[in-house]
């Protein structure tokens, strides 16, 4: 009989694994949860720097690697390019707009609602520069009470709350360079599947296959 108390712990391994040569590096072994994941790869990339003096290029990890800190780390503090799903959370599932919906400007450090509007990180100045960064480590850039109160898209943005405001991570930088790597890689991914596709179409592939050329149909079943 089970102990009213019983708690299951679970232990797993992280690897570092060096991918152009398949040899694993380092090794440890952590409580099943994201943030001891995130903090033993950073442990074993110093180590691997200070006792075999391997400098990675990259890191490849899945999301659990992803959030905000380790990416920064990555980015910033090793010069080390993530090709990290980013962890992200933003997504709302109530059918209102989600952060994606706002585009954000590095000119102007503001957001543009989907009907237009600025939304800003402060909209009146201080006497005492303020870092903006609330819990979590994150910037809110508001809208105006004003133009969302008359907003025909109201319902569809903020239909709870006066005014929208958007949260913006202040490793958001290291972010978007995730998210452009990995929008790369796919973008390569595809290329190199129509690339696939066009070999097979190509008569000069079935000559070559000494072979008529092969329907989709018959190409699946075979």
């Amino acid at each position: 009989m089970r102990h009213p108390l019983w708690i299951l712990l679970t232990i797993v391994s992280n690897y570092l694994i060096d991918v152009d040569h398949a040899i694993i590096v380092d090794v440890e072994a952590t409580t099943a949860i994201r943030q001891a994941e995130t903090l033993t790869a950073t442990r074993m990339v110093e180590r691997s720097l200070d006792r075999f003096d391997l400098y990675p290029e990259r890191l490849i990890g899945d999301s659990a690697y992803g959030s905000a800190e380790m990416l920064n780390w990555l980015v910033h503090d090793r010069g080390i390019e993530p090709h990290i799903p980013v962890y992200d959370k933003s997504q709302r599932s109530d059918g209102t707009f989600s952060r994606d919906d706002f585009t954000y400007d590095h000119a102007s450090d503001t957001y543009r609602c989907p009907a237009g509007k600025v939304l800003q990180l402060y909209r009146r100045r201080f006497t005492t520069p303020r870092t903006g960064a609330m819990k979590g480590n994150a910037l809110r850039y508001r809208a105006s009470k004003r133009h969302c109160e008359a907003c025909p898209l109201k319902p569809r943005c903020c239909p709870n709350t006066p005014a929208r405001y958007v949260p913006r991570s202040i490793y958001e930088g290291a972010r978007d360079l995730a998210r452009h790597r990995q929008d790369r890689r796919l973008q390569d991914l595809a290329l190199s599947a129509q690339e696939d596709r066009d070999a097979v179409r190509s008569p000069q592939t079935h000559l070559e296959a000494g072979s008529a050329p092969i329907t989709r149909a018959e190409w699946r079943s075979r």
